[in-house]
């Protein structure tokens, strides 16, 4: 990767949206009416808002103009038809069924392989795909190497599988048992980290040793090979194209939201390699759920616009300036001594509370806390994955279980934010910093069974 100063951004920008910074009286006001949850403010109260890169990316004036061409007819509408024909040229997949958003996707294809008391293995299922495993009554398995679990470790691939572990679990659980594998490339809650070619290629012999269907969860498919062709030599003169078509080749299908890599603001979709029954049984579900085979809750200028950004989200010049934009605002933290998840991953850079906060334990929030106290500082929205996220309460002891990271994700929208944007934030975390030992942990007074993060209450809890 060249150095960020040696290049400028490869785009112009033709439209501007203006944002301001509400004092921190109101700021202060704002949180403690939200009950101390991010996801209870207004966008219009946020600064800068890293809450997600789902559907929060600027699309191009390519994608704005195939939106005018949006053919929004019930049936065989063309825009699904350019869609299906980007999948088979990228993925090399035939079959496409659109969705409304990635979780849909997820939904389809859990109620079509599992059921009560099964097991999903995986990497790292992000938050949704936990909860529709969840939903099923069934048990998600994460089975991330070990160094994917350390924020400071410098493996260049730490988003890949234990292929040990994975064998394990195929040995002894029958098909009945484990019905499925899910691939997340890149993975999210280790911090956006990528998957080898060679430790996805090693998964898919498993899978076909023991037939076992394998999936890729694809939100962040194309930040994937890019890491790929910069950290693996094998791939360094290969197209980002020809790496996914590699990629995609030793799976049997894929969910994606494409409000990440392809760069739109709402959409999804759920594709086969080649198996029409499998096809033929989520368009059932679809049809009853999501609409019918060709738009898919989506209307016809969204399909148009999934289309045009899958080309745009593989081009190296455009990946190369969205990822140095996350690796710049990492490096500038890791400079300020603050603690983060490295290699600085894909999408964001994610913060280990535990480190930052040590003075509170996980059952405080440490990570929800740090939200907070971003928000005060700066107006900044960041989000948790840490104890409320992923932790849950075992409904066999009724002990709290946390996860194994206790993290703030800083998520860079695509093409929404410049690198000054960045400092600021640099500028919040170094202001913290000088007085982290003050904050305060949390403790919940709502939350859901399932996805409890989302719609949480805190209080503070007492100095």
């Amino acid at each position: 990767m060249r150095a960020r100063d040696s290049y400028a951004e490869p785009y112009r920008i033709k439209m501007v949206e203006p944002i301001r910074l509400k004092d921190r009286a109101t700021r202060e006001e704002l949180i403690k009416e939200a009950h101390y949850n991010i996801f209870n403010l207004k966008a219009e109260d946020i600064y800068i808002d890293l809450l997600t890169d789902s559907g929060t990316s600027a699309m191009s004036a390519n994608q704005w103009a195939g939106m005018m061409l949006g053919d929004e007819s019930y049936a065989g509408s063309r825009n699904f038809f350019n869609l299906q024909a980007a999948l088979q040229d990228i993925f090399g997949y035939q079959y496409v069924v659109p969705t409304h958003q990635g979780r849909a996707a997820e939904n389809i294809l859990m109620s079509m392989f599992v059921d009560k008391n099964q097991k999903v293995p995986g990497n790292m299922h992000f938050d949704t795909t936990e909860g529709h495993i969840r939903l099923r009554e069934a048990q998600p398995l994460n089975l991330v190497i070990d160094e994917g679990l350390k924020s400071g470790s410098d493996h260049l691939f730490k988003g890949n599988i234990d292929l040990d572990r994975l064998e394990d679990e195929l040995q002894n659980n029958p098909v009945s048992k484990l019905p499925l594998i899910i691939i997340t490339a890149t993975c999210n809650n280790n911090g956006g980290q990528p998957v080898a070619m060679d430790n996805l290629r090693a998964a898919s012999e498993l899978a076909r040793k023991y037939n076992r269907p394998l999936f890729i969860d694809a939100a962040r498919y194309a930040e994937n090979c890019y890491f790929v062709k910069q950290r693996d030599p094998a791939y360094r003169d290969k197209s980002i194209r020809d790496i996914a078509r590699e990629m995609f080749s030793y799976a049997d299908g894929c969910t994606m939201s494409s409000k990440k890599d392809a760069l739109v603001n709402i959409g999804g979709f759920l594709a086969f390699k080649n198996n029409e029954e499998w096809y033929e049984k989520a368009v059932q579900i679809q049809i009853c759920y999501e609409g019918f085979r060709t738009y898919g809750g989506l209307a016809g200028r969204d399909l148009e616009a999934i289309a045009r950004g899958l080309y745009e989200g593989t081009e190296e010049e455009y990946l190369e300036d969205r990822i140095g934009q996350v690796s710049y605002l990492g490096h500038r933290l890791l400079d300020l001594g603050v603690p983060i998840v490295t290699p600085v991953g894909g999408h964001g850079v994610f913060v280990d509370a535990l480190k930052f906060l040590p003075h509170l334990p996980q059952s405080y929030f440490p990570a929800q806390s740090l939200t907070v106290e971003l928000y005060r500082e700066a107006g900044i929205r960041s989000v948790e994955l840490g104890a409320c996220a992923f932790g849950y309460t075992d409904p066999e002891t009724g002990r709290e279980v946390f996860p194994a990271q206790e993290l703030v994700r800083l998520t860079v929208p695509r093409r929404v934010y410049t690198d000054r944007h960045m400092d600021l934030v640099v500028k919040a975390f170094e202001a913290i910093a000088g007085r982290k030992e003050n904050i305060r942990g949390l403790e919940i007074t709502y939350q859901a069974e399932i996805l409890r993060h989302f719609t949480a209450r805190f209080r503070l809890r007492e100095q």
